[in-house]
């Protein structure tokens, strides 16, 4: 299957190198340093590739009958997978050898998420959530019996606190504490968390078409509807400014500066050609990526008044999933088909 690029006038991402996996690509990553870029597939193995070459470093086993996440360490050669094995996984990046395996509490880990120090890793499975210590794997917190199946956890940034999504709101813990301290009561079906960098908003997206705001300081809430369909893609600039999201056939940016975006309207951006499947802002920049289910990947620029700034394509398939390098020159793409590629912002 071949990378091409798109025929917008102003093109700006050119193809740097692709490779095959077996099947769909559930996850991508980069490792802290940036030289290595992970890809896991939905029937279990996972790939780490050399970034600049493109050459196959490592293939991880992965987890049997399916893996479901990865996650790379902040700060060193590390990465934490997780699937339908009913384990965690730890792996070092270097030599490609597991150094961890964790029972995750149930048949299936769904979701995990390393907090921004990278001492402690959390796991998701049915409706447990665990906490475990890094290096060790010492088992830190054990929170069973949530009242639904966990969609999603994500560390509050400056607080750390783990924040666990289910249907009836979104419970957050203390590490260092048993119970939950707060509950961010919605009656609900979360599917996706995402928390601004400064700390200061949540937003989930859900099962109802509808994206909610959560402002931490004293629990307001507001309700964002009208999504064509489940919202399942949330992406913060790095300022904490704007939120973008997927969830229809165009790219939806709230602003979430002064009042925040309640009574507003979001920018649409709606030159996708298909379904919005991926969305993320560049780390440090202004930039913002997109994918779509006809394979289309655009490259937008939203303060601009012509805001597509350029794309590529995977023929005949949907892109997956998409995540910007660390230094936030490169886009790596994968996709339903098992097509990976990685593009050059030019």
């Amino acid at each position: 299957m071949l990378l091409g690029k798109s025929k917008t006038p102003r093109n700006s991402l050119a193809p740097v190198w692709q490779a095959a996996l077996p099947d769909h690509v559930i996850a991508l990553d980069y490792s802290a340093d940036g030289a290595l870029l992970v890809a896991a597939s939905v029937s279990g193995p996972i790939f780490v590739y050399e970034v600049t070459t493109g050459k196959l470093k490592h293939e991880l086993k992965g987890h049997g009958f399916g893996t479901a996440g990865i996650e790379c360490h902040p700060n060193s050669p590390t990465l934490a997978s997780c699937g339908q094995d009913g384990h965690a996984r730890v792996w070092n990046l270097e030599t490609g050898v597991q150094t961890l395996e964790l029972a995750g509490g149930a048949a299936w880990v769904e979701r995990l998420a390393w907090n921004r120090a990278g001492t402690l890793l959390a796991t998701a499975a049915g409706k447990t959530a665990r906490v475990w210590e890094w290096p060790s794997g010492k088992m830190v917190q054990d929170y069973p019996g949530h009242p639904s199946t966990i969609a999603d956890v994500a560390w509050e940034p400056g607080a750390g606190r783990l924040s666990v999504a289910v249907y009836g709101g979104v419970f957050h813990y203390d590490p260092t504490q048993a119970e939950a301290d707060e509950l961010f009561e919605w009656r609900g079906s979360p599917l996706k968390l995402a928390w601004s960098p400064d700390g200061k908003m949540l937003a989930h997206g859900n099962q109802d078409a509808s994206v909610h705001f959560w402002y931490s300081e004293d629990s307001r809430e507001l309700n964002m509807s009208g999504y064509p369909s489940k919202v399942r893609d949330l992406s913060w600039d790095f300022r904490s400014r704007y939120l973008a999201t997927g969830g229809g056939d165009a790219v939806c940016i709230w602003d979430c500066s002064g009042a925040g975006p309640e009574g507003s309207k979001p920018n649409m951006l709606s030159m996708q050609s298909g379904v919005v499947s991926a969305v993320m802002w560049q780390r440090r920049g202004t930039l913002l990526a997109s994918g779509d289910l006809d394979g289309r990947v655009c490259l937008w620029q939203p303060a601009n008044r012509t805001p597509l700034a350029g794309g590529a394509t995977f023929e005949g398939t949907e892109v997956s999933t998409l995540i910007w390098s660390r230094d936030d020159k490169a886009i790596a793409v994968g996709s339903a088909a098992g097509t990976l590629g990685v593009f050059r912002v030019t």
